[in-house]
């Protein structure tokens, strides 16, 4: 099974969002415990985790007020309020309701199970932890707060640059679809969750599911088993869903019946949002879509309003990336977000070299059709809460939030190999360009000790320096604000 599954893992280089440089996650450990508390820490601690402390549920939920983390991990029996009674708590207040939580519980039960997830837990994990499977489920989490956040952020900017917030568009009741190893089985888990949830519920087999996408509006939801006619058939159609426009950002809960090891983990890293052991209950499957689909239908309200919002106006007409005017508010956005978190971050001056040529050689259009291509090849290459812009003529600024030194440096000489390692081809003329980008970058490393966070004038300026040094250097070059060249 281990092997069927990391078949499933993208092949795609991507960048390492485990580290403390791409994602230096901030998590609150709330455990009365002092062993249990430092043995979580020593767990998140592998993985860069930054962790702070609290030892009941008054002082959890002032510490999440104060400190706003990424994760909470709550203890179910944590006095003054643990469990269940500190999500719905933390869920109550606009300060801390779209921080996720997971309830981890030492004694177990469908009862406390269930509680945790109706009063919001986003999570619920049965003690003693098993290491994989907590990282896996913290990556998963980070990754759902992190795209919340950088949407909220692009809204905020939006606002900032003066575009009126659009009406509240009716919600639908989201659709859920349903996979199951027989069609029997799939019609028996829709009469069981049928009068748990308000959306319709359609059924597929294995073989259907894909053609039926294709000729009906995807649901927004999918409840899959793990093995369908196969061990790992039903972890091949979550990478199958995920690679695909309409059901991109679609809400993916696994049941594991099986029980299988390395299950969990992998599911979670391919990209589902949830993975369920043991048989099918339909009261956790319903409280985990409800909460799941909340945060999609809200996340899609965002993306699609921000789209609205900007239109053309803040788009570069040639590339259809974002201007310099929405890059500049973007920065101002970003550096009060980690003046308020103390979390690093990086940008990016980037430059076509020579590029006079190639608009002098083979006309301008060819010089367009380049710089679209460069584009692509750019964007392609970052997530999703970085901004790439084109900043005017030749150049592009990318933006990267939550990235220190080292992941700056892993990222910027990953976008100079994307452009420089093949020509890039402009069919409309028969022709391949040989094309390569200088690059500069500045990075501020977060915490106190940073000193004074910069303006985006002065982060500009910085990656500029950078930038020019990589020019003289010899060009196709990576350079830092201040010395360090790669």
């Amino acid at each position: 099974m281990l092997t069927i599954l990391r078949q499933l893992l993208p092949n795609k280089p991507q960048l390492d969002t485990s580290g403390p440089q791409i994602m230096a996650g901030r998590i609150l450990i709330a455990d009365s415990t002092a062993t249990n508390r430092i043995v979580l820490k020593v767990k998140l601690a592998t993985a860069r985790y930054e962790t702070a402390q609290a030892l009941d549920g008054a002082e959890a939920l002032a510490t999440a007020r104060d400190m706003r983390p990424d994760l909470v991990i709550v203890d179910a029996n944590l006095p003054g309020g643990g469990g269940a009674d500190l999500c719905a708590r933390l869920k109550a207040e606009p300060e801390t309701r779209d921080i996720p939580v997971l309830v981890i519980d030492g004694a177990p039960s469908r009862a406390a199970r269930l509680a945790a997830l109706r009063a919001g837990a986003d999570d619920y994990l049965a003690k003693p932890l098993d290491e994989t499977g907590l990282l896996a489920l913290v990556r998963a989490l980070m990754r759902t707060r992190a795209t919340h956040d950088e949407l909220a952020r692009r809204q905020d900017t939006a606002a900032a640059l003066g575009f009126a917030e659009p009406a509240m568009a009716f919600r639908r009741p989201a659709r859920i679809g349903l996979i199951a190893p027989t069609v029997e089985t799939a019609l028996g888990w829709r009469r069981a969750l049928g009068p748990l949830c308000s959306g319709p519920l359609s059924t597929f087999s294995r073989s259907q599911a894909l053609d039926a996408l294709a000729s009906r509006e995807a649901p927004d939801a999918f409840v899959i088993a793990a093995d369908l006619s196969a061990p790992g058939d039903g972890l091949r159609l979550v990478s199958e869903l995920r690679s695909r426009s309409a059901t991109r950002h679609a809400v993916i809960v696994i049941l594991d019946e099986a029980n299988a090891p390395g299950t969990v983990p992998m599911a979670l890293d391919i990209g589902a949002n949830a993975v369920v052991p043991g048989s099918f209950d339909a009261e956790e499957i319903a409280a985990r879509l409800e909460r799941l689909l909340a945060r999609k239908l809200e996340t899609d309200a965002l993306r699609d309003s921000f789209g609205e919002r900007l239109g053309l106006a803040l788009r570069d007409p040639l590339t259809g990336l974002y201007n310099r005017r929405y890059a500049g508010a973007y920065l101002d956005r970003m550096i009060g977000a980690a003046a308020a978190s103390d979390q690093p971050f990086a940008v990016m001056l980037l430059d076509l070299d020579r590029f006079k040529s190639v608009n002098d050689s083979f006309g301008h259009a060819v010089g367009d059709a380049v710089l679209v291509e460069a584009g692509k090849r750019l964007g392609a290459h970052l997530r999703e809460i970085d901004l790439l812009a084109r900043y005017g003529g030749e150049e592009f600024v990318i933006a990267l939030p939550e990235t220190g030194l080292e992941g700056a440096s892993i990222a910027a000489e990953r976008l100079r190999r994307v452009i420089g390692e093949a020509p890039i081809a402009v069919a409309s003329h028969g022709l391949e360009v040989p094309v390569t980008i200088s690059i500069g970058v500045a990075v501020f490393a977060g915490g106190a000790e940073s000193g004074d966070l910069p303006s985006p004038h002065d982060l500009i300026e910085r990656a500029d320096a950078a930038l020019y040094a990589s020019k003289s250097d010899g060009r196709n070059l990576v350079s830092f604000a201040g010395g360090r060249a790669a």
